[in-house]
């Protein structure tokens, strides 16, 4: 039998693609990739590149902001797509992202960690929802929070 492996692709639908993108690059440390077959200069943001791309092409500036991505500059983890859609969020999450933000670490250190990287999303504009303690066997203890969009997420 021929098993092929595979690429994923995380998508979001988002208000505001490129406010939401940089959440999330900052949340993860991910990269906006700069537009196909320009050289993004050291020290220039991939999103003005984008943007002098885009008018470039012609596209019409009320469609600039109509998606963009990310992907890890270690090219290991998925790369993450935006795509605007008109609509608000409106139900809970299926499928969420759980950011591993302690490793290895139990108990009290394990819930200090995240607590930690809890209020360095709140500041670039996530939402605490609510903190789970640990119970063992099963759950090592996480916290609930929502991106700038309403998307859950868990510190895990």
């Amino acid at each position: 039998m021929n098993r092929m492996s595979r690429e994923i692709q995380v998508t979001f639908d988002a208000l505001d693609p490129k406010a939401l993108s940089t959440f999330w690059r900052d949340a993860l440390g991910y990269v906006h990739p700069g537009p196909p077959g320009v050289e993004v200069p050291e020290g220039t943001d991939p999103l003005d590149a984008w943007d002098e791309f885009l008018e470039r092409a012609g596209v019409p500036e009320d469609q600039r902001n109509s998606r963009s991505a990310l992907k890890d500059p270690a090219g290991e983890g998925p790369r993450i797509f935006f795509q605007q859609v008109p609509e608000d969020k409106i139900a809970k999450n299926r499928v969420h992202l759980d950011i591993r933000a302690a490793p290895g670490l139990r108990g009290d250190e394990r819930m200090a960690a995240l607590e930690a990287e809890c209020d360095r999303l709140v500041g670039l504009g996530a939402k605490r929802i609510q903190r789970f303690e640990p119970e063992q066997p099963l759950s090592l203890g996480f916290i609930v929070m929502n991106d700038p969009e309403g998307n859950e997420f868990c510190l895990d």
